[in-house]
């Protein structure tokens, strides 16, 4: 089959969905985006897109004009609640065309949307999407409204509530991890660099680094907490309960969370990696398919490259739908099954207690001295690894 001609409806107007609209566009496709919301934004503030994700980008041709609204990450820095110093600072390459960008959430959407709309993505607005009715000869995709739309393929890139997941797999409740998030935007008063900080913490840590040319602040502390939290992150918190909960934090995280105005609060929930990513003719990206935990800053960037893979796999000369999209979901099952493991892990990590905290930092910390390329290449099954090669 070939992209050239085929009548795509994408349902979700977010990061997976906009990439996957605009790769296949590229490829000669009909494209039309589904958003439920009355306008393309994006709740939330910061993310991390690694090397990884901007390949993709590259590919893409936005890239150059994502960059022009980012900061181009110099390190990682790995540091604790209450001793002065680092435990490790991770240098990351300069000068790469593929670098690790701290960006405003929005800043990618918008750029998204401007370069799938550019190359003639139909994006419409306010449409909110019932079911999606599967068949070997296309799909249909039953509106609240009552309107039925027809496609070759529909593409499900509707994060963690997706319509399309419970209609492929058997419905598989999530479990609350025991843990909660908090995310805010505080200014930018201290210059900070532009490094994505890690305070960790006995069962608690803190993610910090700046956005748009240093102007603002990106935070999102993380708690082990019996209680759960609805998931999503447009529930407000309070601010002093989240000072209080990290009241004994030192160093720069200390400031930042003095200057927390209004702060958002959402649980964190474990889904399993979908069984089926796709039917007869349809398929999902992203959270939709697999949601994974923000420990490892890649649950955009796995986004990006479920796109890119989907949009190749479809558009082969010698493979039938049903082929292409068994293609799709062989090339990225093992993949995301891993980074979601590392992101797990994570979390284990920076929230160790005891005695053992204190061994394995200073284990940390000697590595990097000793051996700092070798802490850095550690990552390159993830960072170096590039879908569009």
């Amino acid at each position: 089959m070939t992209c050239h001609g085929l009548k795509v409806i994408v349902s979700g107007a977010g990061i997976g969905g906009l990439a996957v609209a605009l790769a296949l566009r590229a490829r000669g496709a009909d494209v039309t985006v589904l958003e439920q919301a009355p306008e393309i934004s994006e709740v939330g503030a910061g993310l991390q897109i690694s090397p990884n994700g901007m390949a993709v980008l590259r590919a893409l041709g936005v890239a150059d004009a994502l960059e022009a609204r980012s900061m181009r990450a110099r390190a990682v820095v790995l540091c604790d609640y209450i001793r002065k110093g680092e435990v490790l600072r991770l240098t990351l390459p300069e000068g790469d065309e593929r670098p690790y960008l701290l960006v405003h959430r929005s800043d990618l959407i918008d750029v998204l949307a401007a370069a799938a709309r550019a190359k003639g993505v139909q994006v419409r607005l306010l449409q909110q999407v019932e079911r999606v009715e599967d068949a070997d000869d296309g799909a249909c995709v039953h509106m609240r409204s009552g309107a039925r739309l027809r496609a070759d393929l529909v593409i499900g890139a509707d994060g963690l509530h997706s319509v399309m997941r419970p209609m492929l797999n058997t419905q598989a409740e999530p479990f609350f991890t025991g843990q909660v998030a908090w995310r805010a935007l505080v200014p930018n008063r201290w210059n900070l660099p532009a490094e994505a900080r890690v305070t960790m913490a006995p069962g608690r840590h803190i993610v910090s680094y700046p956005l748009r040319d240093g102007a603002m602040v990106n935070l999102v502390a993380v708690e082990e907490r019996d209680l759960w939290a609805d998931e999503g992150w447009h529930h407000r918190g309070d601010p002093d309960e989240l000072r209080h909960i990290f009241a004994d934090v030192r160093g720069p995280a200390r400031e930042l969370l003095n200057a927390v105005e209004t702060v958002h609060l959402w649980g964190l929930f474990r889904h399993p990696v979908a069984q089926h990513w796709h039917g007869r003719a349809c398929a999902m990206v992203g959270d939709a398919a697999h949601p994974t935990l923000p420990f490892l800053a890649q649950g955009a960037n796995m986004a990006l490259e479920d796109a890119f893979v989907l949009a190749r796999c479809l558009d082969d000369r010698t493979a039938t739908m049903a082929q292409a999209l068994a293609a799709y979901q062989a090339a990225r099952h093992s993949r995301v099954t891993r980074v979601i493991a590392a992101a797990n892990s994570n979390a284990w990590k920076y929230h160790l207690r005891g005695p053992v905290r204190h061994v394995a930092h200073l284990a940390l910390g000697v590595a990097g001295r000793l051996a700092p390329s070798r802490m850095v290449s550690q990552f390159d099954w993830l960072y170096g690894h590039d879908v569009t090669a």
